[in-house]
This record gives structure tokens, sequence and C-alpha cells, in this order.
């Protein structure tokens, strides 16, 4: 009985010591890079390129990049119908395309689509597209281009965020906002010329602004280039003055 209980114990033993040794030598391996780890810890905790990028995937910026490659794609080979994110995120411009969706993000443009087709129809470099100029040269085509109720849309959408972070209701929005800030919106494309020309309060405020401001300005408002639009786009203009009317502009 005891060399029968003898050899189950050692029998017992050996079982361990050849499970514990295939846990030991058991490894966890990475699915996007293939690189092996002893524990699962670790393989958690682990961030490869690949597995970044695949994180990344639900990214505004990240999102905006892929737009932006597969447009590419469309517009210089003929079609991105076979591209993916995974081509995305194994190509070697990715890093590139992304940094552009983060540019997009930071400087809040406008009409993202006409933006991405801009500097690819254009055949700017890759590396140029998030200079402020490349935005700049767009922005100033589009502004003079774009249609009248987008450009109305965009404008009273800017007077309701100023309105809710004063206090105030939009119609105001000429009276009493900052002109350093009606500035900035005019030269960002928040607030267009379609609108400040065609209301009264619009008007009024032109003349509050200094002479540094005017020179901000004057290339988005010029008005030679807008009395022109307004006479070729009649109907557009009376529709626009008579919305703005009723708004209390």
């Amino acid at each position: 009985m005891n060399e029968l209980k003898t050899g189950n114990n050692l029998q017992n033993i050996v079982l361990d010591a050849i499970t514990n040794n295939s846990m030991e030598q058991k490894e966890y391996k990475c699915r996007y890079c293939d690189k092996s780890f002893r524990k699962e810890s670790t393989l958690a905790a682990h961030i490869c390129e690949p597995k970044r990028r695949a994180q990344q995937e639900r990214e505004v910026s990240v999102q905006l990049g892929l737009q932006a490659y597969l447009r590419f794609y469309e517009l210089t080979q003929g079609s991105a119908k076979f591209k993916n994110y995974q081509d995305f995120s194994e190509s070697p411009y990715y890093n590139a395309f992304v940094k552009f969706g983060r540019h997009i993000v930071n400087i809040r443009a406008i009409n993202v689509k006409g933006f991405i087709n801009h500097v690819i129809e254009s055949n700017k470099k890759l590396d140029y597209w998030c200079k402020d100029s490349i935005y700049q040269e767009f922005l100033f085509n589009h502004l003079r281009k774009e249609n009248a109720q987008d450009a109305l849309e965009r404008s009273i959408k800017t007077m309701e965020d100023w309105a809710e972070e004063n206090n105030s209701v939009f119609a105001h929005y000429f009276l009493y906002g900052n002109t350093n800030r009606i500035v900035q919106h005019i030269t960002t494309g928040r607030i267009s010329s379609w609108i400040v020309y065609n209301c009264e309060s619009g008007i009024a405020m032109l003349d509050k602004l200094g002479p540094e401001q005017v020179d901000l300005v004057f290339s988005y408002i010029e008005p030679g280039f807008w009395k022109r639009k307004f006479i070729d786009y009649y109907a557009d203009t009376e529709w626009v003055k008579y919305i703005l009317q009723e708004a209390g502009l």
C-alpha cells in the first residue's frame, strides 16, 4: 500500500511539473505585430504602432485623415473602391494624413470636403497641406463662390453660439459683439459678407472698426466684388435681406 501511495504521489508530482512547465512555456502573441510575451498582462499593456493605429480608428482626426486618403485615391487613381481602414493604417503616409486630419480639427475648417478636394486638385504636396497659407487660399476662394444659404446658415450658427456664450440673443451680435471677435469670425469664414452687407446692424458694425481691423477684413469683404455679386444674384440677395430683417438684424 505504501509503495502504491508513493507511486501515486510521484506520478502527481511529475504531472504537476509537466503542467507548470507547460504554463510557463505558454506565450501570448500580439495579433498586430506578432510579438510574443510570457504574461497576458504584459501583452495587454503592450502598445506597438499597428495596435496604436487600430485603437485610433474612431478618432475624429483619424477619420478625417482616412477621408482625405480615400479621396486622394479617387482623384488620382480613379477609384478607392477597394481601399479600407486597414489599407490606410498600413500606408507609409498614415501619419501625414492623420496630421492633416488634426489640422482640419484645430482650425475648425469650413466645408471640409471642399478643402480636401482643393489640396488634392491643386497638386499641393502632402507635406504642405497643413500650412496656414494653403487653407487661407482655399477659404478666400470658397467664401466668394459658396451659395447664399450655406453662408447664411453658418453665420447664424456663429451668432447663436456667441449669444449662448454671452447670455444674449443672436440678433445683438453686430450691436454688442466685441469687434476683435467679429473680425476673427470674418477672417475665418464664420461670418459671411452675405450677412455683413445685407443687414443694417452689419453695416453699422463696419463703421466701428479701426484702421488695423479694416485692413484685416478688407480682402474678405471687398466692397467692389460683393456689390457685383449682389447684383448678379439679386434673388438670393433679396432672400437673405428678408431673412435677416425677420430675425431682427
